[in-house]
């Protein structure tokens, strides 16, 4: 493979993010690593979001601006994205989420290095204005199927994946934890996710994300994926819901 050409085709959706896509286009741009492609699926913003990304689209060619005229969540805008994406990589990157400088760069070697079709890297927490929290999420070595199941440590922001070893993709029509679904998907078709352990990528935690309600939400969702996607059965479904809100737990107060 020759890495210097590779295309990678980035999958961003994106929906009235008029505070921070600016930010997050900012940190693809000044990525070391130049053969890239931006797919924003703006998802029937009310905002600025349209404008801000018709101005992107005029400074830089490789930003590739889709404009839905409704609404119909982040899992349709992806797919959309993904369908429209030339590169034989496809990395992800939401409206309100960054990388830094060598994330491509240095994951691109990592997969060219061992052949790895799925990968992703650890990522730090920043608040709802961008300043970085001090806390960190690492990468373990490799997720399996049934460790991804107890441990939803895969950040989004993170993962690449190629697309000649793993084969075409969508993600399932799930208005939340769509990514999780992919990649137990993806892992129980015998795929691994190897782990970059550097700290590549910036998450936004929102303020809705810090109240126990949507901490309820998410878990809620987390149980729907095992029983209604996965087709778990209801023993196995307790055992990796207690592993996984134990993990939880951990990467929320004591992640440094």
């Amino acid at each position: 493979m020759a890495i210097e050409h590779t295309l990678i085709s980035i999958i961003t959706p994106t929906y009235c993010s008029e505070r921070t896509i600016r930010k997050t286009i900012r940190s693809v741009r000044e990525q070391t690593y130049p053969h890239w492609e931006m797919i924003i699926v703006d998802d029937a913003s009310t905002d600025r979001t349209r404008q801000l990304l018709q101005e992107a689209a005029a400074a830089d060619s490789r930003i590739r601006p889709v404009f839905l005229n409704e609404n119909h969540g982040a899992a349709y805008a992806r797919n959309t994205a993904l369908e429209q994406a030339k590169g034989r990589f496809v990395a992800f990157l939401d409206s309100d989420d960054c990388w830094k400088p060598k994330k491509l760069e240095e994951q691109l070697q990592f997969m060219e290095l061992h052949h790895y079709a799925f990968t992703f890297t650890g990522y730090e927490l920043m608040d709802t204005n961008g300043h970085l929290l001090n806390k960190i999420i690492s990468a373990p070595a490799r997720v399996t199927y049934k460790r991804m199941l107890k441990n939803t440590i895969v950040g989004c922001l993170t993962v690449m994946i190629d697309r000649k070893q793993v084969g075409d993709f969508r993600m399932p029509d799930l208005r939340s934890r769509q990514d999780l679904a992919t990649w137990l998907s993806l892992l129980k078709k015998g795929a691994v996710a190897y782990g970059l352990d550097k700290i590549l990528a910036e998450y936004r935690i929102s303020g809705k994300e810090s109240l126990s309600g949507n901490k309820w939400k998410a878990a809620k969702k987390t149980w729907f994926v095992y029983r209604r996607v996965e087709h778990l059965p209801l023993l196995p479904s307790c055992w990796y819901f207690v592993n996984y809100a134990a993990n939880a737990v951990i990467k929320r107060f004591i992640s440094i």
